[in-house]
Order: C-alpha cells, then structure tokens, then sequence
C-alpha cells in the first residue's frame, strides 16, 4: 500500500499546548488521500486545546510510526479516540477498543491517562444531514428522482455475533437509516428505499438481505433506477470503488435495472468534518482513565522523577544495608 493511501483521515491540529490528542482508528479501507483543513472551532472554540491527530490502524499496520510511543513521548495527558466506524460492532470499533485497553492496561503511564471513546456517532445530527446532502444532490442527476429507488448498502457481519453476542451493529444501522430518510422527508424526498449488506466471506451465514441478492430481486420487480449508497463507508475504497461501482453496477444492469447511481462517500465534506471536531469537543471532558496500574513499582519506574531517584538512592541504600551489621559489630568490639 502506497504512501497516500496510509495517510491520515483526520490533519494534526497544532495550537499552544500539546496535552490533549485526536486518535482515529479504522480499518486500511477508512484511509484517505486528502489532508484535511483544520476545522475552526478546535482552534478557537475548544477550551481545552487538542494537539495532535494521530491513525490507530485496525487492519492493515502500514504506518510506520508508532501511535502509542508518539503518546508517551509528547507528554500527552489525555486522549480522545475516533474510530471511524460510524455504527458501532465488536468485529470494527468493539475490536480496537479491545486492543487499546490492551496495550493500556499493560503500561503504567497510559492506563493512569484519562480516554475518551466515541464508540458511535451514526445519530449525529451533522452526519444525518450530510448523508442527505449527498443523497440529494446525487437523486438530482436522474431524469425521474421521484422514481428511484434509494438502495442502501452496508458493510455486513456474521449474523452469530448479532443473536449470540449481543452486537448492536445491526439495530444502529436500521436506526441510521430511519433517521436519513426523515431528514430527507422532511425535505419532501419521499423515494422508496430499502438496506441491505454486503462483503460477507467465509461460510457461515451473515446479515441478511444480502446486496447481491437483492439487486437482482429489484430487478426482476420491475425497479429501474436506482441509487446505491454506501452507508456504513466514510471514505473510497475497495468496496465502494470496486465492489459497488464495478461488481454489483455490473450486476444491477444485468438484472434489469437501466439507470444506475452511487452516492460518493462523504469523505472530505464540509459539514462532516465539522460535526466530527464537534463530536470530539464534548468527548474532551468526559475522558477517564481505562485501567489502574498493576503495581506501585511500575508507576516509579515510568514517573521520570521517581525512577532517577530510585536509581540514584537505590545503590546508596542497598550499600548502608548491606554493611551496616558489620559496622555494628565493629562499634561493640
């Protein structure tokens, strides 16, 4: 994987001081090639500044720089964690959740930090409206938009971890979509629209209606245009670019369906990016720390001060202790 497509979702944000950070975390196919401006209100209307932006990769390691020796060494102080899954599952966010509670709990300096997870953010208020914005505009370039048929398509999961572990992916991402198309009707776009999910490998059975699937039934009902929408991706990638655009377009046309659209993922837009530094801003003073340190020789030996006195008193002492019965028993003789 190149260069640019390594590069971060989210710009580094620089203002006075450096004891807060913005970490964003997604798989390989959440990056993006565009460096993004500052939003304005975390430079001006945070009060309590944020520094830095750093990728916490959930898939593919392809930066070389290390997120969490970046944390340490900077002197940050609190966190803030941005995955970039707008719907929660614990195959995506719930997953890298785990493996920074991990790496916290095992070192005394970042499990006294105070974090902040944003697990969801599918409801915001920003993020409802940009999805709209898009699907609007996009309903425009058909010659009938009344008729098309809004076609959501989200990433899947195996349907175990919905009915046996309790996974919410499935009922946030119904709830998603019944939030878009109010806002839409709210704007009187009143189109049918229906979900489905895709991407599913392996042989055990995943969310259902599966995309594939439900093209072609689209088609054989008599359904001509459509309008693809790939809900749960923020930015291009594979499975917007290849499998939508090319593989299931392909399939679609196959199927009867004579006018194809796709909604392109929200990427860069404006009003996303803002609601993302606004979701952030009220994380900030929630943060608090994600474990307690196993033992009080592990905070001495990360707290700079106590581990130099520690190593400066500790051979002194051990030197007093060790001779000190023989310099008794010279005193008595």
């Amino acid at each position: 994987m190149d260069a640019a497509a390594c590069s971060r979702v989210l710009p580094q944000i620089n203002l006075s001081h450096s004891d807060h950070r913005l970490s964003t975390s997604g798989p390989a196919s959440f990056r993006s090639s565009k460096r993004l401006l500052v939003p304005k209100q975390l430079t001006v209307s945070c009060s309590t500044p944020i520094d830095k932006g750093n990728d916490m990769f959930g898939v593919s390691h392809c930066s070389k720089k290390n997120p969490v020796g970046e944390i340490k060494k900077d002197r940050i102080t609190r966190l803030v964690v941005l995955p970039l899954y707008p719907q929660f599952s614990i195959s995506t966010t719930g997953s890298s959740v785990r493996v920074l509670e991990d790496i916290f709990r095992k070192d005394a300096y970042l499990s006294r930090m105070p974090v902040s997870i944003i697990n969801s953010w599918y409801q915001r208020e920003g993020y409802i409206k940009s999805m709209a914005d898009l699907i609007s505009k996009e309903l425009e370039s058909f010659s009938e938009p009344a008729e098309v048929m809004i076609f959501f398509s989200a990433h899947g999961v195996p349907l175990s971890y919905v009915e046996d572990a309790g996974d919410p992916y499935k009922d946030q991402m119904e709830e998603c979509i019944f939030l878009i198309m109010k806002e839409l009707k709210s704007r009187g776009i009143n189109n049918e629209h229906t979900l489905a999910y895709q991407s599913r490998v392996g042989p055990v059975q995943w969310l259902k209606p599966y995309t594939d699937e439900v093209l072609v039934e689209l088609g054989q009902k008599g359904v001509k245009s459509l309008l693809a929408v790939p809900v749960s991706f923020v930015s291009e990638h594979i499975e917007t670019l290849e499998e939508i655009d090319m593989e299931y377009r392909e399939l679609a046309l196959e199927s009867g369906i004579e006018n194809w659209g796709r909604v392109p993922a929200l990427g860069c837009t404006p009003s996303f990016i803002t609601d993302l530094a606004d979701a952030v801003i009220e994380a900030v003073p929630l943060a608090t720390a994600m474990s307690t340190p196993q033992t009080t020789s592990e905070v001495a030996d990360h707290d700079p001060v106590r581990y130099a006195i520690k190593m400066f008193f500790g051979p002194f002492l051990a030197f007093i202790l060790f001779f000190s019965p023989m310099i008794m028993a010279f005193r008595n003789t």
